[in-house]
């Protein structure tokens, strides 16, 4: 991948089932580094986009490509598949095997790894998240924050002995159900977190403040498609009137309540 290549790069993408579209020929763009937020009400095909670039999905109709790969083949068919990495809503740990055997699943799987320095990438991964000595203790010996940090920490882990890759990373909902002081907490690591793994961020929230400190860049999604697309200081002042209703909440206005 070049320096000019996109992280992701989406051309006219349909995706729907039957008759009904959930996503009607959307572009989007994102580059190495950015943070960019995709934001709308419940049921606007959100969560369908980050199927689609999880590699869960295939597009019906346009293009996906992620690293500048052509998407033709899910995720588990592909040999070489790209470093797309997901933080979800729920922590979605193994509530069987320690932190430390959670964070370092991945690099488990390499037998030719040894135990030594899979723990030491994992304490490193912890460091960054802001956790120390836990790496033995049991997901269910934690609270729900620092279940969700190390879910943070496990989406950072690489062998860099081996993996130049720079990933993507998916939040869904990162910071929803959390109290305030937990969710500056999450705004931060995300920043953090995208900046340590030297690679790009897609969040999806319907939490304000999780999107004015999380991103840079923020898209509208409502009706299957993009309808506002601008920096984070623009979101913050635009006019845009699906803007506008999201932000202050109102029932009224383009977006109708039964989608709200």
């Amino acid at each position: 991948m070049t320096k000019t290549t996109p992280i992701v790069e989406i051309k006219n993408l349909t995706m729907g089932w039957g008759n009904t579209s959930v996503l009607k020929e959307i572009n989007l763009k994102v580059n190495q580094g950015e943070r960019v937020a995709i934001v709308g009400p419940s049921g606007s095909g959100k969560s369908t986009i980050l199927r689609l670039l999880a590699g869960l999905l295939l597009p019906r109709e346009g293009t996906l490509k992620i690293f500048g790969q052509d998407q033709n083949y899910l995720r588990l068919d592909q040999d070489d598949p790209p470093d797309v990495r997901i933080v979800f809503q729920n922590p979605a740990l193994l509530g069987s095997l320690t932190v430390e055997e959670n964070v370092g699943f991945i690099l488990n799987k390499n037998i030719s790894l040894k135990k030594e320095y899979i723990r030491e990438r994992v304490n490193a991964c912890l460091r960054e998240v802001g956790l120390y000595d836990i790496s033995d203790k049991f997901p269910g010996e934690l609270s729900g924050g620092m279940q969700k940090r190390v879910s943070f920490a496990r989406a950072l882990i690489n062998d860099e002995q081996e993996n130049t890759k720079v990933p993507l990373i998916l939040y869904d909902e990162p910071t929803a159900g959390l109290d305030p002081i937990a969710c500056t907490r999450i705004e931060d690591l995300i920043v953090k977190t995208t900046n340590f793994a030297g690679g790009s961020s897609i969040i999806v929230s319907h939490v304000l403040s999780t999107i004015e400190r999380s991103s840079e860049r923020v898209i509208m999604l409502y009706g299957g498609k993009f309808q506002w697309e601008g920096t984070i200081e623009e979101f913050k002042q635009s006019d845009n009137s699906y803007v506008k209703q999201f932000r202050a909440g109102n029932l009224q206005g383009p977006m109708q309540p039964k989608d709200i």
